[in-house]
């Protein structure tokens, strides 16, 4: 989702859902954004969340896919900046893989709020803080949350349908 281009979704309330938040600990300025945003948004949804807190963005999937079956979405957050070597393109791709392995493998949705950015000031314009043009904790969490109600609904009317759906 992007600020710039899309229409502002509403925020569902009284979900009662269950969320997971995997938080990386590197680049505690941006974190913090991030945090507050998903946190604020989850609180608006009336969704019941807890926050764990990983290294780095390379650690969220491993955390992810063991928080998911527990719960009705997880919200994956983190921070990764070029540097000048190859590791920014390791750590993004595995990042991305590996959290869209666990929503594919677990069918649970995994909100993806990994800034990858160029510089340190795109990630800070992108986390959620004063004066920043983006809330991509928030984001994350709107889109987890909204997927994880889109499959409760789905699998209601299939299992009334007599289809079965699994999980």
């Amino acid at each position: 989702m992007s600020a710039h281009n899309d229409p502002e979704a509403p925020v569902p309330t009284n979900t009662d859902l269950k969320v997971t938040v995997v938080a990386s600990s590197w680049h505690q300025q941006a974190m913090g954004g991030l945090i507050a945003g998903a946190t604020k948004l989850l609180d608006q949804a009336g969704a019941n969340y807890e926050v764990i807190m990983v290294p780095g963005t390379f650690e969220l999937p491993v955390v992810a896919a063991s928080a998911a079956p527990g719960v009705d979405a997880v919200v994956a957050l983190g921070v990764v900046i070029r540097g000048g070597t190859p590791h920014f393109d390791y750590v993004c791709q595995a990042a991305t893989d590996g959290l869209g392995r666990v929503a594919l493998d677990t069918g649970v949705p995994v909100g993806f709020g990994v800034l990858t950015c160029d510089d340190e000031a795109q990630a800070l314009d992108r986390a959620g803080l004063p004066g920043s043009s983006e809330d991509k904790g928030r984001e994350a969490a709107l889109a987890a949350i909204t997927t994880a109600l889109t499959l409760k609904d789905l699998r209601q009317r299939v299992a009334g349908s007599g289809l079965g759906f699994a999980r």
